[in-house]
């Protein structure tokens, strides 16, 4: 039988935080991992997107530092949207607390962070780049860092930051808690678990597979001509059109995403685009757009998803479906958010049969 919020052990401010936010109950990752991280374990933890991760390592932070005090909790994370998205989610969770959180990302101004960090901070998520050009102009002390959150650690190591998260870990005391969370577990990131963390302590939660398949999501294909794709998915975005039901569509590259977008806008479809090559205020700008819903239309690279967490999303299309099983399921996880209900299809090309 699940537990409730308040068998987890969690606080009376963080309770009515969760309340107010429309928090229920704990999902599996959180029933599991909350209590342990309560304990002082290091937690490594196998969770795909949409499974509530943020708030399984979020929560019990919060009640465990000091909302007045020093940077007492460093959450890394692979993407400037994901930090973001992190930073927000746990800023919700503190309200009744007082401790804040700040997303420290490149692309952003560093006067404009370092604003913010003079203001006091007690959490920092950071992509490791911009992180190690604070702690190089000793903007960020991590002297009293008590918690440290490996946040989509496949995707960290996937893009090269493995160097750099050693680089990090350096600056931070031996005797921190570390909890990593990945939605695979290749042979690195066990290999960096037994390196970073307290081996007596390591606790693994791993969900099964029917815990992380998201069964409120109807999923479908059609196998069309390369040629017929954009007909096909003008077709379906016209057919379940939904006032309160917001769209992303995936594309396999940069170039294909632009064109999708554009080819969009002249069919009369509201959309913006997000990838790689904007540079950090056009992705801000184009984002503010699709959460406010004044953009139905998200056309997105893989990469550059990854973070993106807009409760409206109804639909996903795979304009182009992915090799990888994984990074499908991440694609069609940005629908039916927090036991919601979404559509997924992909249009799948003759010759990918």
């Amino acid at each position: 039988m699940t537990k409730t919020f308040e068998e987890l052990g969690l606080s009376a401010q963080l309770l009515k935080a969760l309340s107010e936010n429309g928090f229920e109950a704990p999902f599996p990752i959180q029933e599991a991992a909350i209590p342990l991280v309560l304990e002082g374990k290091d937690v490594v933890g196998q969770a795909h997107t949409g499974t509530g991760k943020t708030a399984a390592f979020g929560l019990p932070i919060l009640q465990k530092i000091k909302p007045d005090g020093p940077v007492q909790a460093l959450i890394l994370a692979p993407t400037r949207e994901l930090a973001v998205q992190v930073a927000t989610e746990i800023n919700r969770f503190a309200r009744y607390i007082g401790t804040k959180a700040v997303a420290i990302y490149g692309g952003q101004s560093i006067n404009l962070q370092l604003d913010r960090l003079r203001h006091g901070v007690q959490i920092v998520v950071a992509t490791p780049g911009r992180l190690i050009d604070h702690i190089k102009q000793g903007s960020i002390i991590l002297d009293d860092v008590k918690f440290v959150v490996l946040d989509e650690a496949d995707r960290m190591l996937d893009m090269g930051f493995i160097d750099d998260i050693k680089f990090i870990l350096f600056y931070v005391n031996e005797d921190r808690q570390t909890c990593l969370f990945s939605a695979t577990m290749p042979p690195e990131i066990l290999r960096l678990a037994e390196e970073y963390m307290k081996r007596d302590e390591i606790e693994q939660v791993r969900l099964n597979e029917e815990e992380i398949t998201l069964e409120t999501i109807e999923q479908s294909y059609l196998v069309v001509e390369e040629r017929e794709k954009f007909k096909h998915l003008c077709n379906f975005i016209k057919q379940n059109k939904d006032a309160k039901a917001q769209t992303i569509v995936f594309a396999a590259t940069k170039q294909r995403a632009d064109r999708i977008a554009y080819n969009l806008r002249h069919e009369n479809f509201s959309a913006v685009t997000i990838h790689g090559d904007l540079s950090q205020k056009q992705r801000d700008n184009a984002m503010n757009k699709f959460r406010k819903g004044t953009e139905d239309i998200l056309v997105a690279t893989d990469i550059a998803a990854r973070g993106i967490d807009v409760p409206a999303i109804g639909h996903v299309i795979n304009y182009d479906v992915p090799d990888d099983p994984l990074i499908y399921f991440h694609r069609i996880g940005r629908t039916a958010r927090a036991g919601g209900e979404g559509k997924a299809i992909s249009l799948v090309s003759n010759d990918r049969i």
